[in-house]
C-alpha cells in the first residue's frame, strides 16, 4: 500500500490572518483533533441574503490544491476559489452571547446583510 504525499500552496498573511482572540480560540479547538495537520477550513459559498457566506469547518488536513496559511500559532486552509473572495481578511473571535463566534473582517465586501451573514463583492 502506498501513500499519497498531498502537496498544497503556503500562503501568507495577506491572504488571511488570525487575531489574537480567534488563534486561542482555535488552538483550544484543535487540541481536541488528535490530527496533527489539521486547521480551520474558510469557504466562501453561494447563500445568504448577499449572495455569498462564510463556511468554516475543522478539516484533518489540507487537499491538493488549497492553500495553507500559517497565522499567529494556527493553521488556514482556503481553496483556490474562496481565496479570490477572501484576500486580506482578518479572522477575529468574539464571546459576545448574540454575534459571538469566528468573524472574518474582510476588505473585499462591497455590502452585509443586515444579519451580518452574509456579503457581496
Amino acid at each position: 500500500m502506498t501513500m499519497e504525499l498531498i502537496t498544497c500552496k503556503m500562503g501568507n498573511e495577506k491572504l488571511i490572518r488570525a487575531s489574537d482572540a480567534a488563534s486561542n480560540r482555535l488552538k483550544t479547538l484543535l487540541s481536541e483533533d488528535p490530527q496533527p495537520q489539521s486547521g480551520l477550513r474558510l469557504s466562501v459559498i453561494g447563500g445568504g441574503c448577499s449572495g455569498l457566506q462564510y463556511d468554516m469547518t475543522i478539516t484533518p488536513a489540507p487537499t491538493t490544491r488549497d492553500i495553507l496559511v500559517e497565522t499567529n500559532g494556527v493553521r488556514l486552509i482556503v481553496d483556490p476559489k474562496s481565496a479570490l473572495y477572501v484576500s486580506g481578511s482578518l479572522l477575529d473571535y468574539s464571546d459576545d452571547l448574540q454575534k459571538g463566534g469566528f468573524q472574518v473582517t474582510n476588505p473585499n465586501a462591497t455590502a452585509h446583510c443586515s444579519c451580518g451573514q452574509s456579503f457581496s463583492v
